[in-house]
């Protein structure tokens, strides 16, 4: 069969069975991800010998190349810094250590179960440390798991690449031998981490801005829009490794100074670019299942799977309870964050950069990457839902600290803001009045499932979505928060948190249940923001 018949074959069988097995996985403890890195074991050699491929294959090249690019775009442009404003730094300082700290364990049963050179242990470990969105995709668009912690998963999944990819390639020219002076790493490292993302963001960032005054002039289809940022994605990619940089690196940037700039993509590309790069993501696992289908005989089992275990239920979990101490967050959220660390799709591309740079020992490193990623995509794809389904049950009982903050930052710091607390008479006068206050009802999961009625002509806003919500909200308005009265601690950070988003933000003193019973009468500013009646808490 020839190779385009073979693509072609690859391409049909893709989008039939994950259409048709769609829902079933659904409702199985499965993942797609799983599901296709096991028919292409099937097509491989130690199954069906229908598809013969090593790492020198151009198809699984293009495929790899292609996907990564993709993924580290719309990571990038998922990073929500401009809503962590400058505090994003410090979710990004907490778990960058921690990615170096897994580098580090991991190297070390590298080198002494597969006798593994320092240098290649290293490369592994870096390769190891990278954390896989596709299977967190679910858990992270599950409304039953506080925002705060799904935002910590997603930063850890969208920015250890951009600290475990340079780490990779440095490692490589090491390996190889590739820099042999002190002028040619600085060289090297000049290409390595400026020209590449200098030109992603340049590439990203005017790109970005000239589909949006095109729009603007001439109402481009939406379509072709969608078409277009892939347009630039590729480009950066192109344009990078053409100047001697990563392409790689750059794309990360391109998606990155969308952020940066403020730019807005059409909402359109984001789901074409989602569904592009699931394909990309799926024919990849396919080809890398039919790769290890031919090399995974050539592994020591029993040692591959006791480095599993390590990566999967030691080294992750124990170094992300150890940078996390210090996160106002409960136990279950702890656990939760640190079991939902999956190695998947972007171990196998990176380790596959390794192979392709022929470094010594790379296949047998990437045939034990496989066998983590075999027994990761296993144990997480089948404990996602009923985690995700304990957790929700968890928030649904009680009030969890993590509850009360709506982004990863607010877990380690946030601004101290006096907060007005407003007694009930007063809201019932404001809301007479000729400009009536916005009522946001930010009772907790537990307190709202356990009591059904609200204020009148409330708006229904969870603690932890606040940041998110307040969006375009006229900030000339004013905001009264309220919960109930044992848990008065989530309206004030509510208040607290749209007070940080310019909003003149107040809490309702003793929650909904003191504005069933109002006892003393108040009197109210023309302004509303001087009240008798209001005390600070």
């Amino acid at each position: 069969m020839s190779d385009f018949v073979q693509v072609f074959a690859l391409v049909a069988l893709i989008l039939t069975v994950a259409t048709l097995a769609a829902g079933l996985i659904e409702r199985l403890p499965l993942s797609f991800p799983l599901m296709f890195l096991a028919i292409g074991f099937a097509l491989g050699r130690s199954g069906l010998g229908l598809v013969d491929i090593t790492t020198r294959d151009e198809t699984l090249g293009v495929v790899a190349t292609l996907t990564l690019s993709l993924v580290l775009f719309l990571d990038a442009t998922k990073l929500q810094l401009s809503e962590l404003g400058r505090r994003w730094l410090v979710p990004f300082l907490v778990l960058v250590p921690g990615t170096g700290l897994i580098i580090a364990l991991s190297a070390a049963p590298l080198a002494y179960l597969f006798d593994f050179g320092w240098v290649l242990a290293f490369i592994g470990g870096a390769v190891l440390a990278s954390t896989d969105p596709v299977v967190l995709r679910e858990i992270v668009r599950d409304a039953r798991i506080p925002r705060s912690v799904r935002q910590i998963l997603r930063i850890e999944a969208g920015m250890n690449d951009i600290v475990v990819l340079p780490v990779v390639l440095i490692l490589i020219a090491v390996a190889v031998g590739g820099v042999h002076s002190a002028a040619g790493w600085a060289d090297f490292l000049g290409r390595l981490l400026l020209v590449g993302p200098l030109l992603g963001l340049a590439i990203g960032g005017a790109g970005a801005w000239l589909i949006g005054w095109a729009d603007r002039v001439a109402s481009i289809r939406r379509e072709y829009q969608a078409l277009y940022v892939v347009g630039l994605v590729l480009g950066s990619y192109a344009a990078a490794t053409a100047a001697g940089g990563d392409g790689f690196l750059s794309a990360f940037a391109a998606g990155a100074s969308v952020v940066v700039f403020n730019q807005k993509l059409c909402d359109c590309f984001l789901e074409y670019g989602e569904v592009t790069s699931e394909m990309a993501m799926m024919a990849a696992f396919v080809l890398f299942g039919a790769l290890l289908s031919g090399i995974l005989d050539t592994v020591p089992l029993a040692q591959a799977l006791l480095m599993s275990a390590l990566v999967v239920l030691v080294i992750r979990p124990g170094v992300l309870g150890l940078v996390l101490s210090r996160a106002r967050m409960s136990r279950e959220a702890h656990a939760f964050i640190a079991w939902f660390g999956p190695r998947g799709l972007n171990s196998l591309l990176l380790v596959l950069v390794v192979a392709q740079a022929e470094v010594p020992g790379a296949e047998m490193l990437l045939g034990v990457v496989g066998v983590v990623v075999l027994v990761s995509v296993t144990i997480h794809g089948a404990s996602a839902a009923p985690a995700s389904a304990w957790y929700g049950r968890r928030a649904s009982k009680e009030t969890l600290v993590e509850e009360r903050e709506s982004t990863a930052a607010d877990l380690f710091v946030h601004d101290e803001v006096d907060i007005n607390m407003i007694a009930p008479e007063m809201l019932h006068q404001l809301l007479s009045g000729p400009n009536p206050p916005l009522v946001l009802d930010v009772r907790s999961r537990s307190s709202y499932e356990g009591e059904g009625q609200q204020i009148p002509r409330s708006v229904r806003v969870l603690p932890d979505q606040v940041a998110e919500w307040v969006g375009d909200l006229p900030t000339h308005r004013m905001v009264v928060a309220y919960c109930t009265c044992n848990d008065e601690a989530t309206s004030a950070r509510a208040a607290q948190q749209l007070r940080y988003h310019g909003i003149n933000a107040v809490a309702l003193k003793g929650g909904l249940e003191t504005w069933r019973y109002p006892t003393e009468p108040t009197t109210v500013s023309d302004d509303g923001a001087s009240l008798a009646g209001v005390d600070r808490p």
